[in-house]
C-alpha cells in the first residue's frame, strides 16, 4: 500500500493543491494532507481553520484524510508509516527552495522520497499570498479558492483592517 504525505501550510487551500491533492489521491492508495503548525511563520487562518477547509474540500475523496503536525515532515512521514512526501511545484522560482528542502530531507531520511507534483497549467501562477493580496485590495477570488475560503478571507481580512 503506497501511502503519501502532502505536508503544507495551505493559508488558503487553493485549487492548485486541490488539483494535486485530487490527482495524488490518483496514484496513491493513501493520501494525507497535513496541515503545518509553524510557530515562526504567522497564518492568517488557525490550523483548526485551515484543517476544516481542506476536510470540506476532500470530502469526495475517500483515500484523503486531513491532518495538522508541527515539527519535522520526515519524523511526521514515518511516524504514519510512509515513505513519500508529496511538494508541488508552480514555477520555476519554487524549484530551488524545494530542491534544497528534499536533499534535506534526504540526509535525514535517506528511506523517504519526495515526489514534486505540478498543479494543473490553470492553477500554476496561484498562491497563498498572491490570494491574500488580492483579497485585501478588493478582488474576487472564488475562481482561485473554493468559495467559502472566498467568503472566509473576505470575512478574516476585513476583520483585520477594522481592528
Amino acid at each position: 500500500m503506497k501511502k503519501a504525505i502532502y505536508p503544507g501550510s495551505f493559508d488558503p487551500v487553493t485549487y492548485g493543491h486541490l488539483d494535486i491533492i485530487t490527482r495524488a489521491a490518483t496514484i496513491f492508495d493513501e493520501v494525507i494532507v497535513a496541515v503545518a503548525i509553524n510557530r515562526s511563520k504567522e497564518c492568517l487562518f488557525s490550523v483548526k481553520e485551515r484543517v476544516s477547509f481542506l476536510k470540506r474540500a476532500r470530502e469526495p475523496l475517500a483515500n484523503v484524510t486531513v491532518t495538522s503536525f508541527e515539527g519535522l515532515a520526515v519524523k511526521y512521514v514515518r511516524d504514519n508509516h510512509a515513505r513519500i512526501i508529496i511538494r508541488g511545484l508552480r514555477m520555476i522560482s519554487d524549484f530551488e527552495y524545494e530542491f534544497q528542502m528534499a536533499l534535506t530531507n534526504r540526509k535525514l531520511a535517506p528511506d523517504i522520497e519526495t515526489v514534486f507534483m505540478m498543479p494543473h497549467q490553470d492553477y500554476s501562477y496561484l498562491s497563498s499570498a498572491l490570494i491574500k493580496e488580492a483579497v485585501s485590495l478588493g478582488a474576487d477570488v472564488k475562481q482561485f479558492v473554493p468559495v467559502y475560503v472566498a467568503e472566509a478571507l473576505k470575512n478574516k481580512i476585513l476583520k483585520n483592517r477594522k481592528g
